[in-house]
């Protein structure tokens, strides 16, 4: 008997004592269980996840009136590698390892976040309009913002670094401006620096964007345009071609890893 009450301490209360304890106003023996047993789970709950997003552009407001701009832009979804196309934080811990954060995550796809911050910026910087998946009038001049990017590393501590290849077409003609862009911001460590990195790097491009449609909006433009072979752009065939170079890379290109 003493070997069962061992093994079953609760037993060992008396009925008069659990009584007494229910008379004081004490909660009952049950609920003292219940009550400890949601304190034990809410102990082994997961962590709660924070998110991040690049559409916190900090880039100087346009001073065109509204209504008033003259130029219409599109920037259509962007290409990411597989590899970051998820809402976790994909970091690198070495070059041939990343980890998956699960805690750590983008507030939406980052193919989405890149695209809606290139837009902001480009907007702003441009004073003009994305007319991406809206109707506009016919003869009016736009020009298509095509962004692939190639590497979209984060370095906890290190840098975040983006590798993009992107074009500038006005639509209706064969004017087009195909040029690449690599950036690597250096961050702090944290995950907040690292995003905030990232934002960096694509308002960096964004201008590179910006000065690029600028100088295709001023070039003349031919409809019939056939673009020279190996020219960056041509607005006419043969002799007398206006060519647009690349807009000069405002950072250096990123240390290896």
């Amino acid at each position: 008997m003493m070997f069962a009450r061992l093994l079953h301490p609760a037993r060992a209360v008396s009925r008069a004592a659990v009584r007494t304890f229910e008379r004081a106003g004490a909660p009952s023996l049950t609920a003292v269980a219940v009550a400890a047993g949601v304190l034990a789970l809410a102990g082994c709950a997961s962590p709660m996840s924070r998110f991040y997003t690049l559409n916190a552009s900090d880039a100087p407001a346009s001073t065109r009136p509204a209504g008033s701009s003259s130029m219409l832009i599109e920037v259509p979804p962007v290409d990411v590698p597989p590899q970051v196309a998820k809402y976790q934080l994909v970091v690198q811990s070495g070059p041939t390892q990343v980890q998956v954060l699960e805690q750590e995550r983008w507030a939406s796809l980052p193919g989405d976040e890149i695209r809606r911050a290139l837009s902001s910026n480009l907007t702003s910087q441009l004073g003009a309009i994305d007319v991406y998946g809206t109707p506009y009038p016919d003869g009016a001049p736009v020009y298509r913002v095509s962004v692939n990017v190639q590497r979209f590393e984060s370095w906890p501590g290190s840098h975040a670094l983006i590798d993009a290849v992107w074009s500038v077409r006005a639509v209706r003609t064969q004017a087009v401006l195909t040029c690449r862009s690599v950036v690597s911001e250096p961050v702090a460590g944290g995950y907040d620096a690292l995003a905030d990195g990232h934002r960096r790097a694509v308002q960096e491009i964004s201008t590179e964007i910006a000065t690029a449609v600028q100088a295709l909006a001023s070039a003349p433009q031919t409809r019939a345009a056939t673009p020279a072979k190996g020219a960056s752009m041509a607005t006419g065939a043969g002799a007398g071609a206006i060519k647009v170079p690349c807009p000069a890379p405002m950072s250096p290109a990123a240390p290896a890893a």
